[in-house]
């Protein structure tokens, strides 16, 4: 049995075929269920009573809009992928060099070791006192004035009594000042970069210190 509409609106069905989201669906098959369900509606309408031309004109101005958004969304998702696939090629000439990242752990060796700091507003001076494994100070470093932005620094090895710590990991902690007024600054570990892994979020950098970071996240590249 047909059935007829009886009146001068466009049909719920026709409505939900618009507004109705179901992530399956691709624009060409909400525009196919569009004007399947108005052709049909269409041929059993109320000769005395047809649809108002208004409300058609409307609900196809809603279907332009959603098809508009729709390959917008699908343009954008692939634009997103050629943009990560491209952060990946270029991340992997960087595996071998050397990257200041935050971080507070220091890698000794024989000839010492070296890290950063990065001081957003410049600093009079620097100290950093250095820790071994129990969190006991071994060493102590003062520098001088630091230029705003990344600095590179350096210890050679020696504890306080001038001996030569042992080879190893170890941990620090810096503060800045200017004048007598502690000011803002971040710690940087050295580390190197040894593989590169991608993911949706984007290319990730694998370093010798057994952590893994962003591209945005590397202050400085040796």
């Amino acid at each position: 049995m047909t059935t007829v509409n009886t009146n001068n609106q466009v049909s719920q069905d026709l409505l939900n075929s618009v507004n109705t989201r179901n992530s399956a669906s691709t624009t060409d098959e909400t525009q196919d269920r569009f004007m399947t369900l108005l052709v049909t509606q269409m041929k059993n309408q109320d000769p005395l009573n047809p649809m108002d031309n208004a409300q058609v004109t409307s609900q196809m101005a809603q279907l332009n809009t959603v098809t508009g958004i729709n390959k917008l969304n699908e343009t954008m998702s692939s634009l997103i992928g050629s943009v990560q696939l491209g952060q990946s090629y270029q991340a992997t000439s960087m595996i071998g060099r050397n990257v200041l990242v935050e971080g507070k752990t220091l890698t000794h060796t024989e000839s010492g070791g070296y890290f950063g700091v990065n001081v957003p507003n410049g600093a009079d001076g620097l100290t950093v006192a250095i820790k071994n494994g129990s969190g006991a100070t071994i060493r102590t470093l003062t520098f001088g004035k630091q230029d705003v932005g990344v600095n590179a620094l350096n210890w050679d090895g020696k504890m306080d009594d001038g001996t030569t710590a042992p080879s190893g990991d170890y941990t620090y902690e810096i503060t800045a000042k200017t004048g007598d007024t502690t000011v803002k600054s971040t710690a940087l570990s050295l580390a190197q970069v040894q593989s590169v892994t991608t993911s949706t979020s984007g290319a990730k950098l694998n370093l010798s210190n057994n952590t893994s970071v962003a591209i945005a996240d590397i202050q400085e590249i040796f």
